[in-house]
């Protein structure tokens, strides 16, 4: 583990989730979460009446992930391997992330992902999403051709309504990155 992810999962990590809302007590799904730089410092933020629902559709960064859980002794932390469903009831999560996932997905599959978050999602929780790789971000990949406020309306179409945009130092694979953070609310639908 480098200096800057050791870092980021002992303290930084732990601020930067706390910034962004997370609760002593919530119920966390981290949507797309890797190797687990997100779900380890979640773990801690939430503590033991919380829980964090790690999922991933490879397997093997969930392995890595798992190994690290054990050597922390994490108890609140549960993993999904999951291509196309989360196995979560309605309505049950206090805070979805799903942090430089989206552009990996055409615009139909990415519409997928938030009805399937929007399902899970609680009215009084909120969604947060790091729309890495758009099209003022580098490198670019399947969001290159749109404006971040497309994203934010491609959301929004979904049933979520934006409440609050971030602009805060994040990890991104294994570096610092300037990022920027859009929490959403869930919306009753018509």
């Amino acid at each position: 583990m480098n200096t800057v992810i050791r870092e980021w999962m002992e303290t930084e990590g732990k601020k930067f989730l706390k910034e962004i809302g997370i609760k002593e007590g919530n119920k966390v799904l981290d949507f797309g979460c890797g190797e687990g730089h997100y779900t380890i410092p979640l773990a801690e933020v939430v503590g033991k009446r919380g829980i964090v629902y790690a999922i991933d559709k490879d397997a093997q960064v969930l392995t890595k992930l798992k190994k690290i859980i054990k050597e922390k002794r994490l108890k609140n932390i549960k993993l999904i391997n999951e291509n196309t469903e989360i196995p979560l009831e309605n309505n049950s999560i206090d805070v979805v992330l799903c942090y430089d996932v989206i552009h990996y997905e055409d615009k139909q599959n990415r519409k997928k992902i938030y009805e399937k978050i929007y399902r899970v999602l609680k009215f009084t929780g909120f969604f947060s999403l790091y729309p890495k790789h758009h099209k003022k971000d580098y490198p670019l990949m399947e969001l290159a051709q749109i404006e971040l406020e497309e994203v934010i309306g491609e959301v929004e179409s979904m049933g979520f309504v934006l409440e609050k945009k971030l602009f805060k130092k994040c990890i991104h694979d294994d570096y610092y990155n300037k990022c920027c953070i859009l929490n959403f609310k869930k919306k009753r639908r018509n």
